[in-house]
């Protein structure tokens, strides 16, 4: 039978580079994991805005259909004076609030954005409907969306 005969003294090299190889690789898959982990995080918050956003877009149409549909008594035909200095509450549909404000800043009314056909004597009573909505977690994002409503009416006191 033959023998082997063993070195007195075992270096451990090969443990040493081992334990080091490992090392590394746990540090490079628990960064893996972390950067994984931010990725869900970032998805899903543009997941949440593009929810709050189409929703807000929907109950902004909503908003204006509703008030249009009320003919002549319609919060857009109010003039400046009678609408309160922070805004007129317009309701809330869901989770969204709504608020018109006044954009004729003076006595005489504004002239109607541009079109191909002009027409004298017509003006126009310029508002604009403000939106939000509040999303996220734990509700601490918000997102406002401004619609300018031009209500075309027959003026002789238009400002152009």
């Amino acid at each position: 039978m033959a023998y082997v005969n063993l070195p007195k003294k075992q270096q451990g090299v090969v443990l040493i580079v081992a334990l080091i190889m490992v090392v590394a690789v746990t540090g490079i898959a628990v960064t893996l994991m972390n950067s994984s982990s931010i990725d869900i995080k970032i998805t899903t918050a543009v997941q949440e805005r593009e929810v709050a956003e189409n929703e807000l877009f929907g109950n902004v149409q909503q908003v204006i259909a509703a008030e249009a549909a009320q003919g002549g008594n319609s919060a857009f035909l109010m003039k400046a004076a009678e609408i309160p200095e922070g805004g007129f509450n317009m309701g809330s549909i869901g989770d969204t609030t709504n608020t018109m404000t006044n954009l004729n800043n003076g006595a005489l009314d504004l002239p109607c954005p541009r079109k191909y056909n002009f027409t004298s004597g017509v003006s126009c009573n310029m508002i604009q409907v403000d939106s939000t909505i509040t999303y996220g977690r734990k509700s601490i994002h918000v997102l406002t969306i401004s619609t300018g409503v031009a209500q075309e009416m027959a003026s002789l006191n238009t400002g152009g």
